[in-house]
């Protein structure tokens, strides 16, 4: 089984924490954020890693190494420019049918064997895990007629459920094809290109737990998170 991990991000949001190494290799616990993602999905027999990277690239290279130290076998894939997230896929050689596909700065007790079947029991060419997440809105949220320029409704900091993404994909190797060569192209370009072809996507609903470590205030949550989850073991 293979995963691609998408390495290659400044970490801009995440700042001060990044503002002298890669997001990935930023601690969680006593390890590193990509650190605690690897020896998670390699329980589940997934042992065939690529790290696209690009950004500080050669001190994840140093940290990681081959990956024998985590009983994995890890290559990387350089960009010699910025091709967001999807296009860096396209430079990897030898991918299996299947496989993979995850951002490199996230938490989660998914369970991916489950995903997998799931992807490969509905046979498309890609599926999406998401994740319901509540939105709530700091401002009293006034509905207003525009004919009338009147009030018709008002809520008090109202909250709200979107499925969101959570960077993480099962590819089968055929989306590929969609994908343009040497420029940039990312999972937007990708989801908008096939709705537009009219290729099935499926869905995976989790419901467990997954926090994307993005902004300062969810790199503190994951600190006490991890904790809880039993994930530095």
């Amino acid at each position: 089984m293979k995963a691609v991990i998408l390495a290659g991000g400044k970490g801009t949001r995440l700042r001060p924490y990044t503002t002298i190494i890669p997001k990935p290799l930023v601690p969680l616990g006593d390890k590193a954020i990509l650190e605690v993602l690897i020896e998670r999905i390699k329980k589940f027999g997934i042992n065939e890693i690529a790290l696209c990277v690009n950004h500080l690239a050669e001190l994840i290279q140093a940290f990681f190494g081959d990956g024998s130290k985590y009983g994995v076998r890890i290559t990387y894939s350089m960009e010699d420019k910025p091709l967001s997230t999807v296009a860096p896929i396209k430079l990897i050689k030898d991918l299996p049918q299947h496989f993979f596909v995850m951002n490199g700065d996230l938490l989660t007790d998914l369970d991916f064997n489950d995903f997998l079947s799931n992807h490969l029991r509905i046979n498309s060419l890609l599926t999406v895990a998401t994740y319901k997440r509540k939105t709530k809105i700091d401002f009293g949220v006034i509905d207003i007629d525009e004919s009338q320029s009147s009030a018709v409704g008002f809520r008090e900091k109202p909250e709200y459920d979107f499925n969101v993404s959570m960077g993480v994909y099962v590819f089968n190797r055929d989306v590929l094809r969609y994908v343009p060569e040497g420029q940039p192209f990312g999972f937007d370009n990708l989801m908008t290109e096939l709705l537009l072809q009219k290729e099935k996507i499926n869905i995976y609903r989790f419901n467990g737990y997954w926090l994307d470590i993005g902004r300062p205030e969810d790199y503190e949550k994951a600190q006490e998170d991890i904790k809880k989850l039993g994930m530095k073991e």
